[in-house]
Formats: structure tokens, sequence, C-alpha cells
């Protein structure tokens, strides 16, 4: 294998880069194995200490994952490039990409300087309108808002959250099955992930309490429109995971609300609940414009100090620009009408999917948000049966650790006729995998 990749190098950095090099030119894909470190050590002349050197380097930045006996291969999500999802074929509908219905996103308003002369963005990163309309978005959920803070979507607060408290090799406690650029993510920074089963009521509270216990240091979940099951907190569900939890006060509890207004259902966040150390995280792109790369998180003293002082040493701020159009669009009457109008609409037509499918006999979960998961066999002979009859799906693969297999539909611009076609082509597809593989 050494000779087939054209590892080289004698040094462990040297390595590395070779193996990096291989995996962005795309001589070794995701899955592929490393040779083993004696044989490579032996066919590049160097100790094996050097190699296992290059390879638990490699391990920290993401490039590869160890399967104990089953060696060293490439990521699935190697952090050398971004992974992109599947060009949708031509002619199908697409119901994998997690999107927003268009019909129900405003008009952007011009963009425009807040304000004019010199000022510092630094001493003064948040727009106080902004930072104020965001402290009553909190509380009018129960959030604690005494201590708020911006940054550039969900993905890079969690992000810059998590490297603010943990290190390579860190645990974290995760949705299984999850949001997949979220563990995309933690796999590029080095962490490793603990999987906790969800249900509808989001992460099981025994699950939750058996990661702790094997030393996950963080915990990052969703109280509503779960990716891609769909679950929300109840009370009881939140007052579970929050007795959990109290136990561990140490462990920083992040919360990504990301579809806050559109979710369907009300928060009953862990927040409330006087942890120690918390962070919520929500963000507008999913109803207010899908490029407005625009996060607020409210947290407690400690958490936002970390945050900020990293902020403050890479990019310094958020664009007051974009912060100016965000508070514009927050005081729209229109807008608001729209955003409302989509949350109402994704309930219809997530509810009336499931009903659909349910009336088929096909069980699915779908209790908030714009996804719905069907839990099937086998992915592959569903999303290609789909694909067939013109829809184009998402395999569940990417979005499960340990998880039972099964398919993400985003129910979002699916109306109800349309419901009714892709229940009738789904229960088509499963009879015909049944026929194949066996009942």
């Amino acid at each position: 294998m050494a000779t087939q990749y054209s590892i080289a190098g004698t040094t462990a950095k040297g390595i590395a880069a070779s193996v990096e090099r291989a995996v962005a030119d795309g001589g070794l894909g995701p899955g592929d194995a490393l040779p083993p470190v004696r044989r490579l050590a032996d066919a590049l002349m160097v100790s094996p200490g050097t190699v296992a050197t290059a390879y638990k380097e490699l391990r920290q930045r993401g490039l590869v994952v160890t399967r104990g006996r089953g060696g060293t291969v490439v990521a699935a999500a190697p952090a050398v490039a971004s992974r992109r999802p599947p060009r949708v074929p031509e002619g199908l509908r697409d119901l994998a990409g997690g999107h927003p219905d268009p019909a129900f996103l405003p008009d952007l308003p011009a963009l425009a300087a807040p304000s004019s002369g010199p000022r510092s963005h630094r001493s003064t990163p948040r727009l106080p309108a902004l930072e104020e309309r965001a402290r009553l978005w909190f509380d009018g959920d129960g959030v604690p808002s005494d201590h708020v803070t911006f940054a550039h979507g969900a993905l890079d607060c969690v992000a810059r959250l998590l490297t603010t408290e943990l290190r390579p090799g860190d645990a974290v406690a995760m949705e299984d099955p999850g949001y997949h650029h979220l563990l995309d993510l933690l796999q590029a920074m080095g962490l490793r992930t603990v999987a906790v089963a969800v249900d509808e009521q989001g992460m099981r509270p025994e699950e939750l309490k058996e990661a702790l216990r094997a030393g996950a240091r963080a915990v990052v979940c969703s109280p509503r429109a779960q990716n891609p099951y769909g679950g929300c907190f109840s009370v009881r569900r939140r007052d579970e995971l929050v007795e959990v939890l109290r136990a561990f006060p140490e462990v920083l509890v992040v919360e990504n609300d990301h579809a806050a207004e559109i979710a369907g259902v009300e928060l009953n966040s862990l927040t409330a609940g006087g942890l120690s150390r918390w962070a919520q995280v929500r963000t507008v792109t999913k109803y207010l414009g899908t490029d407005l790369r625009w996060a607020a998180a409210a947290c407690d003293p400690v958490t936002l100090a970390r945050h900020d002082g990293r902020l403050l040493l890479t990019s310094g701020w958020v664009s007051h620009l974009l912060q100016s159009a965000v508070l514009g669009l927050f005081g729209d009457p229109a807008a608001q009408l729209l955003v409302a109008r989509a949350g109402a609409t994704y309930q219809e037509r997530r509810t009336g999917f499931v009903q659909e499918l349910a009336g088929r006999g096909i069980e699915a979960h779908g209790a908030s948000g714009m996804n719905v998961w069907v839990p099937v066999r086998d992915e592959s002979a569903v999303v290609n049966g789909l694909r067939t009859r013109g829809w184009w799906v998402a395999a569940g693969a990417r979005f499960r650790m340990a998880s039972a297999p099964g398919v993400r539909i985003t129910v979002a611009g699916l109306d109800a006729a349309e419901a009714a076609v892709l229940a009738s082509d789904f229960a088509a597809v499963l009879g015909e995998s049944e026929a194949t593989y066996g009942g």
C-alpha cells in the first residue's frame, strides 16, 4: 500500500504531509486503509515511532481514524477539503438538502453602513440594537439572556465554543442520528464522538448518562427540530436531562436551536435548569435567508468570555453590515409574517406526509422542523428506488453513528398532492426491496 499511494517522508511531519497530499489529490479516499505502522516504517526505513507520531498527527487533524484491529483508515470526511453534498441528478425532485421553501424567505434589505464616521468594531463588536433584540428573542422562550454574543452562523459558534473548552482526543456526547455537518466538524477538530440515541423527545437520558460517565466533556444537542430525526424536548424529557447533567457540572452543554422560529413547537430548554456551563445557539439561516451567516448565543459568563476572547483574536467581530440586515428583518412586519406562515406551513406539510406514510403502514418520525426520518432496512435500495421514480432523498448513513438505517426527507417544499404521490412511491419501493431481499 505504501508503494501504491506513494507515501513518502523520513520524519513524522513529512509522512503526515505525504498522506495529506494523497487524500487531497484523491489517491486515498474515505475508508481507504493506511499501511500498518511497522510495515510503513520498514518501507520508508524509519522507526515505528516516527510513523506512529505521523498517524497521531493525522488523527488529531481529522484526516484519519483508527478502528482498533481494523487499522487506520482515511476519515469519511477528511478535513483537507469541504465535503460537498452529491449533485442532484437532472430532473429529480430534490428532497435531500434540508433547505427551506424559498417562497417563505423574505427579500433581503439593501446593505448600507449602519452609521458613519470612524469607529472601533473590536471595541463595539455588536450593534446595541441587535444585541437588545437578541436578548428579547431568548427571553421570549425562557432562555437566560444576561450574557449574549454573536457569531458567523451556528457551526462557527459551536466550533469556537468547543475549541476553547476541549483538546484533540476529548469526547463529545452527540445525538445519534445527528446533524452530519456537526459530526464532520468534530472529526475535523480531532474530537471523539460518543453516540447518544434519540427518539421523538430528543436525547435519551440513560444514554446521555452513560456517555458522561464514559468521559464526555461536552454535550451538543437540539432542543427542537432535531436534525434528522425531528425530535423535540418535552417538559418531562427536559427535566430528566437536566437532572442527569447536574451531576456533571464541569461539562459544557451546547443547545443548537437552529430552527427556532419555524420548529413548529414550543421550546423546553435545558438552559433554564440552572446548569453551570451552557450555551444556546440560534441562527436565522433557515427562515430569514440562507446566506445570512449570523448566529446569536446566550451563555454563562465564563463561556461568553472564552468565546469572545477567541473571536477577538480571529475575525474580531461579525460584520456590522450583516448585523444591520438581520436587525432590519427582525423589525420588518412583512418578514415576520412570512416567518410565521413558514412555521405553520412546515408543520402542516410535515405532519401530512407522516400521516400519508402511516396510512400505508410505514413508520416515520418528524415531531418538529423541516425533515422526516423514515427507518428502512436498506438505505441504498430505497434511495435508488425513489430515484427511478423522480425523487432524490438523503441516505441516513452520513447522519448515523450506531443507530439503525433510515432516510431523511426534507418536506419544507412538499405540498399535499406531492406527499401522497411520494408516500405511494415509498411503499412501492419498500415492497420491491422486500421482494428482492426477503421480507
